[in-house]
């Protein structure tokens, strides 16, 4: 493997490299152009032999968005992002920005063809979707941009569809009281139980083992998660510093988890089970972990019973935020719980609730302001002015 310099012009330099043979032997080579002194073209070709010796060169200029966001998952995403998320970008490149624009090359990639796309895929897919996919697009070109394939990112000159705000589906305290009590029939009233008690997330439910609840100090460590990835069940650890958190029990939550568990122990001495602290505390009766859509489903149909057949796994986690919120817990406090990266989102995310608590703040604020004095009947407090004049 060469490489070659030659003077192109003024401060203009040429570099040409061999970059391997092809299927009818003959060799392949690359040329790119370079302002400046001829050092820097030097500096250019050795960055291209360790490149290209390492496997990681693609000549830029012929490069396609195709290739480039294919290189990018196989690279960055793969190493920098779970399996989950990468499955996650890998379908919406797919599926979606390799048919629209991926035969374009990436330098000739302007804002126009990306609004021209995203004006098309909205005829299809709603807003929230195509808002994804440019977050995808705009984080590879960025990426680009790093490498020094593009020197600007064209997707920020792009005005993404504005997705609408879900409106989130929490249920009443009475609403509470009638899904648990549909729910005592179900195998999985203990996950449901805790859920709406917590506020923890279903993969962080399915993830929890006994090692993971301290039952005198009622908390509950949330050290793992549990996803299903093609069709495969697998334990991760959370993806952030404030998902991986200890979450404070209710009294009611920290008896009955502690009855649960004596049941669970008693269950599993009968088919000759051992019981350990690395026990799932929600699993099948086998001790395996349950599976995502299963819960899923059994829930849905707990909920249709219940006379409440909108609401989902999920919002259980807003029911607990919804209900800690109306009895007048501070926000920071929730979130906390919850593991969200912010106050900021927590307040966002619920704000329609908050907004909705104003009258009852009001209320309290009226109960400890004392009424206010009427000025028709204290004239003495109107204030008086004395004009003395003078003349020069």
């Amino acid at each position: 493997m060469r490489g070659y310099i030659r003077e192109k012009g003024k401060d203009s330099w040429q570099i040409q490299v061999y970059t391997g043979v092809s299927v009818d032997g003959k060799p392949l080579r690359t040329f790119e152009t370079v302002h400046g002194r001829k050092s820097d073209a030097q500096k250019r070709l050795n960055e291209l032999l360790v490149s290209i010796e390492k496997g990681g060169y693609t000549p830029s200029g012929r490069l396609t968005v195709a290739e480039h966001l294919h290189s990018w998952l196989d690279g960055y995403v793969r190493t920098n992002c779970s399996e989950r998320t990468l499955d996650g970008y890998r379908s919406i490149i797919e599926q979606h920005l390799i048919p629209a624009i991926g035969q374009i090359q990436l330098k000739q990639l302007n804002p126009q063809a990306i609004q021209n796309y995203y004006s098309h895929a909205c005829e299809e897919l709603s807003a929230r979707t195509v808002h994804h996919q440019h977050r995808v697009l705009s984080q590879s070109l960025k990426y680009a941009m790093r490498q020094g394939y593009l020197g600007r990112n064209p997707a920020e000159l792009v005005d993404p569809p504005k997705p609408i705000k879900k409106q989130m589906r929490a249920l009443e305290p009475n609403e509470a009281k009638i899904l648990l009590e549909v729910a005592q029939g179900s195998y999985y009233y203990p996950i449901i139980y805790t859920a709406l008690s917590s506020g923890l997330r279903q993969a962080e439910l399915l993830g929890l083992r006994w090692r993971d609840v301290d039952l005198d100090y009622m908390t509950i460590s949330v050290n793992q998660v549990l996803y299903k990835r093609r069709g495969i069940c697998q334990f991760k650890t959370p993806k952030t510093n404030t998902s991986r958190r200890s979450v404070n029990m209710t009294p009611k939550l920290a008896i009955y988890l502690r009855e649960y568990r004596e049941s669970r122990r008693t269950l599993y001495k009968r088919i000759l089970r051992p019981f350990e602290l690395d026990t799932l505390v929600f699993s099948t009766i086998g001790g395996q972990p349950i599976d995502p859509a299963v819960l899923g489903h059994n829930f849905h149909v707990v909920a249709v019973k219940a006379g409440l057949g909108n609401v989902r796994f999920h919002d259980l986690r807003h029911s607990f935020a919804s209900l800690m919120l109306k009895q007048g817990v501070s926000p920071k406090v929730i979130s906390s719980a919850l593991g969200h990266a912010s106050v900021a989102f927590t307040m966002d995310t619920y704000s329609h609730i908050l907004n909705g608590m104003q009258d009852q703040a009001m209320s309290l604020l009226n109960n400890v302001l004392p009424e206010g004095v009427s000025s028709r009947i204290n004239a003495s407090l109107t204030p008086t002015i004395n004009i003395t004049s003078s003349i020069y």
